[in-house]
This record gives C-alpha cells, structure tokens and sequence, in this order.
C-alpha cells in the first residue's frame, strides 16, 4: 500500500514539475525574442520566416535610445525619468497612507470597520478604465490636466486598496503583546509603533512598494489621457509614439521595451527576498 502511495505522490510531483516548466517556457520564450528582435535591423525582423538568431547582430537600437544628444535618445530618456518620478512619488505617498490606514484596520476596533475596509476594496470589484471619465473631469476642475500630480493622485487612487489590503493581513500576524510590552516598559502608542512594528513590517512594506511602483511604471490609459504635453509623458505613451506612430520599428520598440522593464527586475531581484518573506508571513495567520 505505501509503494503505490509513494508512486502515486511521485506522479503528482512530477506533473507539477511538468506545469512548472510549461510556465517558465511560457514566460521565458516572449522575453527572449524580445531581446534578440532588439539585436536586429528592421530588414532582419521582418524577415519570413522568422529567424531566433539574427545572422548580423547590432546594439544599434540600444545606443541610439540611449544617447541623449540624439533627438530619440533625449526623448527617450526624460520619458524613463517621467515614469521614475511618477512611480516613486506614487510608491512613497502610497506608503505613507497605506501604513497607518492598516495598521487602524488592523489594531483599533471602532463601529462600521469592516463595513469600511471592504468598502475601501469595493473599487477594485471595476475596470480602471470606467473611471476614466470621471477621473478626468475632476483632474480639470483642479487644474491639474497635463501635470505629473494628476498621474500621481489617479495611481493612489487605484494602488491604495490593495497596498491597505496586504499591509493589514501582514500587521494582523504581528503579536500584540510586542507593543503591549513596550507600552509597559513606558512607551507611548507611537514609540511602540515606530520602534517596535515598524522594524518588524519592513517586508511587508517592501512587498507594497513593489506592487505599487509596477502598477504606477506600466500604467498606459491614464497617463495617454491626462498627459498632453510631449515633455511630460510617461515612458509607455512614448514607447508608442516613437515606435508605433506610423509605422512599428519592430526591433526599437523591442530594445525600449527591454530598457522600461531592467528598473522593474533589478528592483524585484534585490528585494526578492523580502517579497517571499512578506507573502509568506501576511498569508497564515499565527
């Protein structure tokens, strides 16, 4: 009975292996034809069939995006400093929102609580794109049409509902006790938070941080409709400016594309331990 038991777990494992490298093949084979379109000329990418390899590789594409004397390589890179900005500042006030809106969820007891944490979740129950209009009429009451604020308050608008969901979940496993002893020891509700829980939360705000800053970097509808002034557009409404506008340069829109998404991965390499660390600890409840 246990060697059948054995061989049918042994099954299971290796058909989950099977499913894990379908997904990896799935995920990989996209990004490296990316790359190797960026290494071709635009006679070479158009070719039929299709070559993996390009028989003549160039970094062509990638100097000329990355010179910023050239007319596309100055373009080019106020766009990536534009999407820098505006992500950050989203990521850093989104934070800063975030951590004590969780932590009341998490800690207080006051009447309607869960009737409003769920309420601050019902705007993800709906496309982005339904608020568009709306969004976009308040932004010209303000006065704030053309301007990077406008991006930035929007992206806040749709990243802190999920940033307070997952803060909460991760301040929920920290003991209380922890700040009750601190509050014994004579520290006031502040210290003990500042002292003890934030230390304790830095993953799990990390993990927010990241969730935030992909979601403001490759954000497109928004920034195409409330940006319209060239020097303040983002790095995805350029992309298709340049590239797309007329005619797709296939192998340029490839190497633009590869360079918005290096921030993103180094990003997520150096704090990936921290990334598991948080889901790991917000998922299960001690």
């Amino acid at each position: 009975m246990s060697a059948v038991r054995k061989k049918g777990f042994d099954g299971w494992r290796w058909a989950g292996r099977l499913v894990l490298a379908l997904m990896l093949l799935y995920t990989v084979v996209p990004m490296a034809w990316m790359v190797l379109t960026s290494l071709k000329t635009q006679f070479a990418a158009m070719q039929f069939p299709p070559q993996w390899w390009p028989k003549e590789p160039t970094l062509a594409n990638y100097t000329r995006l990355l010179d910023p004397r050239g007319r596309i390589g100055g373009d080019f890179l106020l766009y990536f400093w534009n999407s820098f900005y505006v992500s950050f500042v989203t990521t850093v006030l989104g934070i800063i929102v975030a951590v004590p809106a969780a932590y009341a969820f998490s800690r207080f007891r006051f009447p309607g609580r869960n009737l409003l944490f769920f309420a601050v979740l019902v705007r993800n129950m709906f496309p982005a794109v339904i608020f568009l209009m709306p969004l976009f009429l308040l932004m010209r009451w303000l006065g704030l049409v053309g301007t990077h604020m406008s991006l930035i308050l929007t992206y806040l608008t749709f990243g802190l509902p999920l940033s307070i969901w997952l803060l909460k979940g991760f301040y929920d496993n920290i003991p209380v006790q922890l700040e009750q002893a601190a509050r014994m020891d004579g520290a006031t509700r502040f210290q003990a938070f500042v002292l003890i829980v934030m230390p304790l939360s830095t993953p799990g705000i990390i993990a927010t941080s990241i969730f935030a800053f992909i979601g403001a970097w490759n954000e497109y509808l928004y920034a195409a409709t409330f940006i319209n002034r060239q020097e303040r557009m983002t790095l995805p409404v350029g992309i298709q400016r340049f590239f797309t506008e007329f005619a797709t340069d296939w192998p340029g829109l490839m190497a633009a594309t590869f360079l918005m998404s290096v921030p993103v991965v180094v990003m997520f390499l150096i704090l990936q331990k921290y990334f598991v660390k948080a889901l790991t600890e917000g998922a299960v409840k001690s």
